[in-house]
């Protein structure tokens, strides 16, 4: 397909959600009519929640993880004629109203995965998240062999080329950087990052990653696919020599108080 979001579906997994679900999906009911919903074993009144709504649910009877939740999404997707996705967490730290200037950058830049990168509003993050989110940055950047801005965001787009890797061997957390791994480094697929802000609610349930556990299996995964890729120092460079790809035609980086990457434009 020539344009990137001709049939964009979204995928939201969801755990114990029932405080967010409802005002998160009618949001995105308003940009996108194919939405998928994946209930990874919720105790609460998720599901019946989600099954009040015009979008399709799938139900896991008990947790596999946000990997195979995924993976449950993409391949619904892929069978119904998908395009590719935007997925979405469903803990309402993800605006809707992204929404439209994400699928704008897949517009834009056809074949490219699309992170929705919080770069605004970075005082929101917790401190000990934003140092983390920075590390997996770092890191993560050098297995893609190229910079990327905010590796941990779950609101992204998945051109249709990066959904058939579907069947990767990674699960839970690591499942999203492996793919974006793969695309970067077997598909040569270019990654762009759109602005979006931070967005913490002191009120919000825990959060299901655990930063000890998941860090470590993310990183040890980093480690793998970067001895298995090679030229170990040239692909450090390439991913710390320059700024990220940011499209922000808005310029929405400009009008907050510090942009947090030189070179960052609406190109």
């Amino acid at each position: 397909m020539t344009d990137a979001s001709a049939r964009p579906f979204v995928i939201v997994p969801c755990l114990n959600e029932a405080l967010a679900i409802r005002k998160l999906l009618e949001g995105v009911l308003a940009h996108c009519r194919d939405v998928i919903v994946i209930d990874d074993g919720s105790t609460d009144d998720t599901a019946n929640i989600v099954a009040q709504l015009p979008v399709t649910l799938i139900r896991h009877p008990a947790r596999r993880g946000k990997g195979e939740a995924l993976r449950a999404g993409f391949r619904e997707a892929l069978q119904r004629g998908a395009s590719g996705v935007l997925t979405m967490d469903g803990d309402g730290q993800h605006d809707p109203a992204d929404t439209p200037r994400i699928l704008a950058a897949a517009r834009q830049f056809p074949g490219a995965m699309i992170i929705g990168a919080r770069m605004l509003e970075r005082h929101r993050q917790p401190n000990a998240r934003r140092r983390a989110n920075d590390f997996a940055d770092w890191g993560i950047s050098w297995g893609c062999g190229r910079p990327v801005a905010d590796t941990q965001s779950g609101q992204r787009w998945y051109p249709h080329a990066a959904v058939e890797l579907v069947d990767l061997p990674a699960q839970d957390f690591v499942f999203e950087a492996a793919i974006l791994i793969a695309a970067s480094r077997d598909l040569d697929m270019p990654v762009v990052s759109v602005p979006i802000a931070c967005r913490y609610d002191s009120n919000a349930r825990h959060s299901h990653f655990r930063p000890v556990r998941d860090v470590a299996r993310i990183t040890l995964y980093t480690i793998g696919r970067i001895v298995h890729y090679g030229s170990v120092l040239q692909s450090y460079r390439a991913s710390h020599d320059g700024p990220p790809q940011v499209y922000d035609p808005e310029r929405r980086l400009d009008a907050a108080p510090s942009a947090p990457l030189a070179g960052a434009n609406g190109s």
